[in-house]
């Protein structure tokens, strides 16, 4: 939800190199490449963001190639139109660190309920759900319940959806899943980890990628 809006879905292919840190320096900045496959009126757009570089501005082009591609602050209002968070917290070692700090507060509050699943699957894959359950409206809290998808494989999450509570209700002890309470959801599939991406991945020279008109 973007300004209380529920935003339809997006597809899009990610690469997505997480930073590496040598010697207390950065060797491998974060770095993020989004070719954005549907809906139809967003096909074609390409963004590329590499921490550090580039006055920590992204570079995004639409679709229809009319209009040049342009350099954007992650956290501007262009850049954040239908957006809910920057590209700079896109990735799944960034959804781990969040959901760590929202687990932390949460065994502070000691008011949450939480229930494993096995047995679940996304995309065909074998998953450990993992439900979260604040019971009371808090206005520390963030969701009624949030639903977390591990992979059994890669032990990482895939999924990350979180529900508000119903209008008017302060107390919802046993909520389920519903697109009127829905804030958020995130789903990774067809992950390929340790995939040896190299600089020219997040290039904007790339020859594979359309910010430069081919002549």
């Amino acid at each position: 939800r973007v300004s209380g809006k529920l935003v339809g879905p997006e597809y899009m292919m990610a690469k997505i190199r997480n930073r590496k840190v040598k010697d207390d320096k950065v060797v491998k900045p974060f770095s993020v490449y989004l070719y954005f496959k549907k809906p139809e009126e967003i096909k074609g757009r390409e963004v590329i963001y590499v921490e550090g570089q580039n006055n920590g501005k992204m570079i995004a082009h639409e679709a229809n190639g009319w209009i040049p591609a342009v350099w954007l602050k992650p956290e501007g209002p262009i850049a954040m139109r239908g957006n809910l968070y920057p590209i700079t917290e896109l990735g799944i070692e960034n959804l781990i660190v969040k959901l760590l700090e929202k687990g932390h507060r949460d065994r502070k509050r000691d008011e949450c309920e939480v229930e494993f699943r096995k047995n679940a699957k996304i995309n065909g894959r074998p998953c450990t759900l993992l439900n979260v359950v604040h019971p009371i409206r808090r206005a520390y809290f963030d969701f009624n319940l949030a639903q977390i998808f591990i992979d059994d494989e890669y032990q990482v999450p895939v999924r990350y959806s979180s529900y508000n509570w119903p209008a008017g209700q302060d107390k919802n002890p046993t909520p389920t899943p519903s697109d009127d309470t829905l804030f958020e959801e995130y789903t990774y599939t067809k992950l390929k980890l340790n995939a040896g991406l190299k600089d020219i991945d997040f290039d904007e020279k790339n020859p594979n990628y359309g910010f430069v008109k081919k002549k």
